[in-house]
Formats: structure tokens, sequence, C-alpha cells
């Protein structure tokens, strides 16, 4: 199980404040496990996790192996869940760089549809110069602006490059199982599709084929994923505050009742960067709603220690964080003697890296706490591929429980919708003129 840590946040709170909001956080989980809340028509990611290889896995699985096989580089084609939660788990598990010096057999990952930038149209352009390459577009509708351009760019790409017959090979749609421009789109030109099903959200779609299709092509053992998510699903059906679950959803709520209105989720570790942004959007798009909601803010530690940390220390008082703790590696980094000690770091000598950044993360906390900032810490445990899918199933049941504890529907996102009507009627969008 994920620890959580609370004992940093008692300033703020008391235990009594606590257990007296354990029939509400009760309440709030049977909301959401007996599907009777706002929102319940999205609720299949509850069950997507098995201990067992579907059929649907062992086809992702030897796609991933032809894509693996035949291209230097696979591009992930879509935006918010559809890119984030992929992007999270391959940068997580394999870190920022992990597309240096790779190549046919273990391809390069990229990302595009996820903006509009012509500068990063072009970066794209040139790093798939002269390289072998399949795209998977990811999906619902197939219209949506950002994704549906970058498809169509990438798909003359391929056609030139291959011929129609060859890029129909090199294409995977991932998208709603019967309708939408996509599924027609990918119906009449036969490339291979996988299914988004249509009681899942983008934002809890990670452990679909969202997900899973680019972390096997990344080499990442998708069933160990799931087998994770499966253990997290019992683990966390538990109806008391041992729950993890629990401590985490009711706390940020206590304190944000107190006026703690923005959270800041961070981690030691430079490839827990997506992942913090993978949780931003998570709950960011299911409970800012109805004038309600904590601010997510991801935060990378030590580096934004130099950043963000004078504000966090000594700025208004309305944050509180959530500090994401991972065992330290089997390979150590220690640290050497040097004859002159110019830069004065003897002291450190013979000792390893995790052992200062552990002391690293002990003086931060000792100095927000002191600072007047409550703060949650989560302990993972072992950083592993069923560790992924725990993490993943955690984070989504704890947002759930948290959105309906807040009083909103976790399951819509009807201000996304406002600039893409603004933006359709600018860019003169035929049934958008008024």
């Amino acid at each position: 199980m994920i620890k959580v840590d609370i004992s940093n946040v008692w300033g703020m709170m008391s235990l009594p404040e606590l257990l007296a909001m354990e029939k509400e956080v009760s309440a709030a989980h049977m909301t959401l496990t007996n599907g009777d809340g706002a929102g319940n028509d999205f609720l299949g990611w509850l069950d997507l996790p098995t201990e067992e290889e579907t059929a649907e896995m062992r086809r992702i699985q030897i796609a991933a192996d032809r894509i693996r096989k035949d291209s230097d580089v696979f591009v992930v084609v879509g935006i918010g869940g559809s890119y984030l939660g992929p992007r999270a788990a391959i940068e997580l598990m394999q870190g920022p760089n992990h597309n240096i010096g790779k190549g046919k057999g273990n391809p390069q990952i990229f990302f595009a549809g996820n903006g509009l930038s012509t500068r990063h149209w072009n970066e794209l352009q040139r790093l798939l110069e002269g390289k072998d390459f399949s795209i998977a577009i990811i999906s619902k509708s197939g219209t949506t602006t950002e994704p549906a351009i970058a498809t169509r760019a990438l798909r003359w790409m391929l056609e030139r490059k291959y011929g129609t017959d060859g890029a129909r090979k090199r294409i995977y749609a991932i998208t709603d199982p019967v309708k939408g421009a996509l599924r027609q789109m990918a119906t009449e030109e036969g490339w291979e599709t996988f299914v988004i099903p249509p009681d899942v959200g983008g934002r809890y779609s990670v452990l679909t084929p969202v997900g899973l299709l680019p972390l096997a092509v990344a080499g990442i053992d998708i069933r160990n994923v799931m087998k994770g998510a499966a253990e997290a699903k019992k683990s966390y059906d538990l109806r008391s505050f041992e729950n993890p679950v629990w401590l985490y959803a009711a706390v940020r709520n206590a304190l944000y009742r107190k006026g703690k209105a923005i959270e800041l989720f961070e981690s030691f570790e430079p490839g827990f960067k997506m992942f913090g942004g993978w949780w931003q959007q998570l709950f960011g798009e299911t409970e800012g709603k109805d004038g309600k909601g904590l601010f997510p803010v991801s935060a990378e530690l030590t580096a934004d220690l130099h950043s963000l940390g004078q504000m966090i220390q000594q700025g208004e008082r309305n944050i509180f964080e959530t500090m994401v703790r991972f065992d330290a590696p089997e390979q150590k980094m220690v640290i050497s003697a040097d004859a002159k000690n110019l830069d004065g770091l003897n002291y450190l000598a013979d000792k390893t890296l995790d052992f200062v950044d552990e002391k690293a993360f002990l003086g931060t906390l000792a100095a927000h706490v002191d600072g007047g900032v409550p703060v949650i810490t989560m302990d993972m445990g072992e950083l592993n591929d069923s560790k992924l899918g725990e993490m993943f199933y955690f984070l989504e049941l704890s947002c759930g429980i948290s959105a309906y504890l807040l009083g909103v529907n976790p399951f819509n996102q009807p201000g996304v919708e406002m600039y893409k009507r603004n933006m359709f009627r600018l860019l003169g969008k035929p049934g958008y003129e008024n």
C-alpha cells in the first residue's frame, strides 16, 4: 500500500476534525462505487484493472512489438488525458531523457497534437527526417482541433514516405468503439483500432489502450501495470481511515475548507514532472467547477526550491503541499573525496546521493512546516511497473472521492468547451458564427 503521512498537517487541523469527516468520506466513497452520483455514466475506469491478460491486451502487445520492430520513432497524437497519462508513465519509469540513443527495437516516443505551436511542429518534422515512424491517433471524436491538425499532417507525411498502403500499416487509431469521425476514418482507411470505452473519460483513461499501447511500445510491461492497478482496486476498497485514499481525500478537503486554496504536488525526482502534469489535469478538470476547487500545481524538487521556495516559505499562507517519495534505486552514486576540497564537499565523501536527497527532503519538510505550510507525504515504495498501475488507480480513486466531498460532478468539464467555442467562431468554423 502507498503510505500517506498526515502528521505534518496537525498545526492546521485536528484529529477530532478528521474523525468527524468519517461518515462524509464513507458516503462519498459509496456514491462513487455504487454509481448513484453525478456523472455516473463515466465510471468505467473503476473496473479497468485486471490480473489476467485480456485479448485486447494481447492485441496491444502484438501491435507494440510490430511498432518496435519497424519504427525508429513512434508519435502519439492526442491532447489532455490522451497524452498526459502515457507521457507521465514513460518519463517516470525511464526518465525525461529516455529518447536519447533509441531507434528500431526500442523506438523514440514523441507526442504531437497537444498544442498549436509552429515551432514545435517544425521541430517534430526535423526529428522525423530520415526515420521510419508510426503514429497512434488518440481521440474519441477525431475532430478536436489540435490532434486533428497533427493527424492530417502526419498522415500526409506517412503517405508521401510509404505510399497509401504502406502508411495504412503504420497508423493506429484509439477511439470510440462505434461513432465519431476518427472511427469512421479508421474504418474507411483500414487502420488498426483500439477502443476507448464510452464510459471512461479522457483524464481517467490511462489504463485503457490510450496509455497501454504507448507504454508497451516503450518496453514497459503492461501486464504488470494492470496487475498493480488490480491489487490497488482490492486494497483501497477499505472503508475506514486506515485506507490512505480516504486520508488523502479527506485531509485535502479539510485544508481547503480552512482556506488552503492551492495544492503543490511535488517529488524530488525529475522524471516525475509529467506525472505531476497528469495529476494536475486529473484534479483540476475534475474539481474546478461551480466556483469551487483546489488549484493544483506540480513542482520539481530540489530545482523548484530555487524558484518557488521563497514563495512557499514566506508567501501567502493559502497553500499546502503533497510530497511524493520513492525508495532509492539499487544502483548508487557515491560522492568521492577530493584532495584540494575547493568546493568544501569532503564532509560528504563516501556518502551516497540518496543520503543527501533524503536530508534535503527532511530539511525542506521541516522548513515548510515551520513556515506554516501543512505537508502531506506519500511514500510510494519501490518504483516498478506494478507500482505505476497502483499509483494511477490510487490517485483516480482519491480524486473521485474528493470531488464528491467537494460537492461537484467529477466527470464533466463544461468550462473546457468555452475556449473552443470562441476559437471556432474566430476561425470561422461553420455553425459557430454567433
